[in-house]
């Protein structure tokens, strides 16, 4: 096959692994009808059907994951090379995509990411927003942050903050026409703001602690959100009673728009890691990154 021709070969494995031609489109930065004629090109000079399209999915045929599995490692090994060559020069290059919620964003990401990119002009950083645990390996992503306890065991874990707690607050209006549950049991009498996430797929469960005691409490109420800064706003408006990260409420509570509920029973959980698949060889990009996300205790 002409070497121009390696292009059609990206282009597959691109699709196989997002298992649709929108996001690899979106990742190669062409339109899916210009993705789509390449694919079928690469089928018809190859004599095979690579790939079986439905209205719904996308997925290698036998060929298809055959020439994935064959091929798909040694392109990453070469840019993996490549990469590496960054090394060398004087100032460090590369784009490097991480995915995060909006927490770790606002309160961590933002923050150390103002004082590193000025420093490397040459290193891009794309970081998308997304709720859902990730898998960061199908969607192309070189990273990932999430809180430490939701991280699967084969990822290499920095950690890039303190350990995180956990509080139930209400707005001064709401608690003035509803008593403060004095258990946590008595959750379930108020108009609680729940969480869903995609992953999760029902309603999260309300995670306390008290003494080694744990209790997960499945609260109701007129309000689902899908973001903790959303939960915090809604609770601010008096709609309710919300379950957020204490530093995200501390300023209103500080200032009196909010108000501690069941505080003794606030919980605290291991804080946020970068975490991604281990590689051999690293950009230098990416290691200063990880470097500069590190968080470092005392």
């Amino acid at each position: 096959m002409p070497r121009g021709r390696y292009d059609d070969v990206l282009a597959f494995l691109a699709v196989a692994r997002a298992r649709s031609f929108t996001k690899a489109a979106a990742q190669l930065g062409v339109s899916p009808s210009a993705l789509s004629h390449t694919i079928r090109a690469l089928e018809e000079r190859l004599g095979l059907r690579l790939l079986t399209r439905t209205t719904r999915s996308v997925a290698p045929t036998e060929a298809g994951e055959r020439l994935l599995q064959s091929v798909g490692h040694r392109f990453e090994a070469i840019d993996a090379e490549l990469d590496a060559l960054s090394e060398l020069r004087d100032t460090p290059t590369g784009s490097i995509r991480i995915t995060a919620d909006g927490h770790a964003l606002d309160t961590l990401l933002g923050p150390k990411l103002a004082r590193f990119l000025p420093e490397y002009p040459g290193i891009k950083v794309e970081v998308m927003v997304d709720y859902g645990l990730t898998d960061i390996v199908a969607e192309r992503y070189d990273a990932g942050v999430r809180a430490g306890e939701l991280i699967a065991r084969d990822m290499i874990a920095v950690p890039i903050g303190p350990d995180m707690r956990m509080a139930v607050v209400g707005a001064p209006a709401y608690l003035s026409m509803h008593a403060a549950p004095a258990t946590p049991q008595e959750l379930t009498r108020h108009n609680c703001i729940n969480l869903r996430l995609p992953t999760h797929g029902g309603l999260y469960a309300w995670e306390l602690e008290r003494d080694g005691r744990e209790l997960n409490v499945h609260v109701d109420g007129q309000l689902v959100l899908n973001s903790t800064g959303a939960m915090l706003n809604a609770a601010l408006a008096g709609l309710g009673l919300a379950y957020v990260p204490e530093d995200l409420a501390r300023p209103h509570l500080a200032e009196g728009r909010l108000q501690r509920v069941l505080e003794d029973w606030w919980p605290y959980f291991p804080g946020y890691h970068l975490y991604y698949p281990n590689r051999n060889h690293p950009s230098a990009a990416f290691t200063l990154l990880v470097e500069a996300l590190r968080y470092r205790r005392g």
